[in-house]
């Protein structure tokens, strides 16, 4: 489509201005409003932009300005105000691909499995909470009958949220995101809602559109979408599952569907597949710091502490059949992998191109995962778990953000000034959470010594 035909096609549904939309270091969505009139300009790179003032895009004050140079493929017309268009956009500079921004980083890994003969097919489930503000200020589902210990899948629950949800289902379906279901989950005022996978980098954007989306239309019910990934310590956190599969770039197979004879530990998957997961398995305590990339990420990512008895997120790097204890599992239908490590507050582009590149390591040195578990491994104690020489993911964001700096696969991915921004960023976001005096320490200690 040329940009003299997108113009009118926008005036015509009533749309005034685009949006030429980026990610900073965490995903969150940055931009500039343009009018339609415009946008044969903003097409060209005339939105600039100061990396400096943004979280975590390597650039000084006194670099060149980056330019947004919008995807025309990527437009959704905004269902909470249809007189906007959001555009996800490149970064360049100098007229160039910024190699520090997150989607061009996605975008060199897709052109490598693409050069390989492959195309990454991806499936992101969307766990979040629908919040609001209580009388005491305190923060609180959105529902008042939403309080029972074990509310997942609860049918009062969700009827008392559906305005919202049923809001935001329609929204995706008139999109063609093929929304299949969607549940109250295991934590109060928790949910998640399902549609169908595509090609890795419209998944990607869509996961972005996905969180400005629901965080709207739940403001005009008087609430806000959540996507912090653990806001409440008795219960589950939030992720967002990783579902993973290569298809042939000439035909559209599926790939890690299995043959014959090649499902070498009958879990479902190909001998393809299972040099994926080895790649991702030797590389996923680094994998850990771009997935589940907050300090309160690491609060979800233990084995108990939910109301539920369970924490349903993984904590050992290992795989196994339809076992939600391992970090990868192969679902009951195989010809996937799920990746259960990522959270819902990911930068889904940063994500999915470390876990490709990583599953292309795999292929390429043929690398065998092992043995799967179909065991819980919750079971299993520390000696146990060192015995059998499983690693766990890192404990915290600390142990996250040293295990992405010393590896030399996330440097190549990321490129050096993206990896060293992030790796900094991440540490002085520790430092600042470790020197924080916490409600838990005032309580505990502030009358105990005297």
């Amino acid at each position: 489509m040329n940009i003299e035909k997108l113009q009118q096609q926008c005036i015509e549904q009533g749309i005034k201005y685009g949006i030429a939309s980026y990610v900073d270091i965490h995903g969150a969505s940055k931009g500039k409003f343009v009018p339609v009139a415009h946008f044969g300009k903003m097409f060209n790179g005339s939105e600039l932009f100061t990396g400096a003032a943004l979280d975590g895009v390597p650039q000084d004050i006194s670099d060149n300005e980056v330019a947004a140079m919008p995807d025309i493929g990527s437009m959704q017309q905004c269902q909470w105000n249809p007189e906007l268009a959001w555009f996800a956009s490149d970064l360049h500079l100098d007229g160039k691909p910024f190699e520090a921004c997150s989607r061009n980083i996605l975008k060199r890994q897709l052109e490598k499995a693409a050069a390989m003969g492959f195309s990454l097919n991806l499936g992101i489930e969307t766990e979040f909470f629908v919040l609001r503000k209580a009388a005491d200020g305190g923060i609180v589902p959105f529902s008042t009958r939403d309080t029972l210990d074990k509310p997942c899948y609860d049918v009062p629950s969700m009827m008392d949220n559906i305005g919202i949800i049923d809001e935001l289902v329609q929204a995706l379906t008139d999109m063609g995101w093929g929304v299949y279901s969607f549940d109250h989950e295991d934590a109060n005022g928790q949910f998640e809602i399902d549609f169908n996978f595509s090609d890795a980098l419209t998944m990607a954007d869509r996961l972005i559109y996905f969180r400005l989306l629901a965080n709207e239309i739940a403001r005009k019910h008087g609430a806000f979408a959540s996507f912090m990934p653990k806001p409440f310590a008795d219960r589950t956190g939030s992720g967002a599952h990783y579902n993973m599969s290569l298809a042939s770039l000439e035909t559209g197979e599926n790939l890690f569907a299995p043959g014959a004879d090649d499902d070498r530990y009958d879990c479902g998957v190909s001998a393809l597949a299972y040099q994926f997961i080895g790649g991702i398995l030797r590389h996923a305590k680094a994998i850990s710091a771009v997935v589940a990339p907050t300090v309160n990420s690491y609060k979800r990512l233990v084995r108990q502490g939910s109301m539920s008895g369970s924490t349903w997120a993984p904590v050992f790097c290992c795989y196994g059949n339809n076992n939600r204890t391992n970090m990868l599992r192969i679902p009951s239908a195989g010809s996937r992998v799920e990746c259960r490590a990522p959270d819902i507050a990911c930068n889904p582009y940063l994500g999915t191109a470390l876990m490709l590149a990583a599953g292309l390591e795999g292929i390429e040195q043929g690398i065998d995962p092992g043995l799967p578990h179909r065991e819980n491994m919750y079971c299993y104690s520390d000696k146990e778990i060192a015995d059998a020489g499983i690693e766990c993911l890192p404990k915290n964001l600390s142990e996250a953000t040293d295990a992405i700096a010393a590896d030399p696969l996330a440097m190549t991915v990321m490129g050096a000034d993206m990896h060293k921004a992030f790796v900094d960023f991440k540490r002085a976001e520790w430092d600042s959470y470790h020197n924080t005096v916490s409600e838990w320490e005032m309580q505990r200690y502030l009358r105990l010594f005297g």
